[in-house]
């Protein structure tokens, strides 16, 4: 039986708040989360620090409710990208960077899109879908990025409670994904948050919403 997960959990400098976190993870039914290092380079030059080990947040880690395993987690790195100098990171031979189990890329134009889906060695291109796009979806650089077995991540967390967002979301969403057939796109709904864990998919939530405008799954 397949489990939930959320691979895109905010990593922060506060070891006990993590530690909390995964324990309402496996207390929630998550079978796996991955602790999210974000670098945004337009705010200032960072370097790629070691992922955090699990071994170092718990001696053993918490028991998924329901079941007889232990939460898996994985570390993933997600780059920010507004200029292609950026992505050499990517290129280069980082020892550090080899140590994440999930590599992301998040491209803030069309040209860094074209990048990220025909050159990079990435899992992962994040696309912001809450707001109206710089630029169009175009055929040749989703297939190539499909054939090369990249993900594409599709954040609607905050479309749950504004209208306006909501639109973009599935308008976005569905152009993408007309292009793709669906094949590799990952809804990420964010469930897991510092402040408020919830429930991977409680009944009424929004996944079955967005699933069916979608026309992945129906609703009921």
């Amino acid at each position: 039986m397949a489990g939930f997960a959320d691979l895109n959990v905010p990593q922060g400098a506060d070891r006990k708040a993590i530690q909390s976190l995964l324990e309402a993870a496996a207390h929630l039914g998550y079978s796996a989360v991955a602790l999210n290092h974000i670098i945004d380079f337009k705010e200032k030059k960072q370097e790629i620090a070691k992922p955090v080990s699990p071994s170092e947040l718990f001696p053993s880690l918490p028991i998924v409710q329901g079941t007889s395993k232990r939460l898996k987690v994985l570390t993933r790195l997600t780059l920010v990208v507004s200029d292609p100098s950026h992505c050499n990171l990517l290129r280069s031979t980082s020892t550090n960077i080899r140590l994440y189990d999930i590599i992301a890329v998040f491209p803030k134009t069309e040209k860094l899109f074209h990048i990220a889906c025909t050159t990079l060695d990435v899992d992962l291109v994040c696309i912001n879908v809450t707001e109206k796009l710089p630029f169009y979806f175009r055929r040749p650089p989703v297939n190539m990025a499909i054939d090369r077995g990249i993900y594409f991540e599709l954040l609607y967390t905050p479309a749950i409670k504004d209208s306006t967002m909501r639109r973009y979301t599935i308008s976005n969403a569905i152009s993408l994904m007309q292009i793709c057939k669906g094949k590799v796109t990952e809804v990420c709904c964010l469930a897991c948050q510092k402040a408020k864990p919830r429930q991977p998919c409680p009944p009424t939530a929004e996944p079955p919403y967005f699933m069916e405008k979608l026309g992945r799954v129906p609703v009921g």
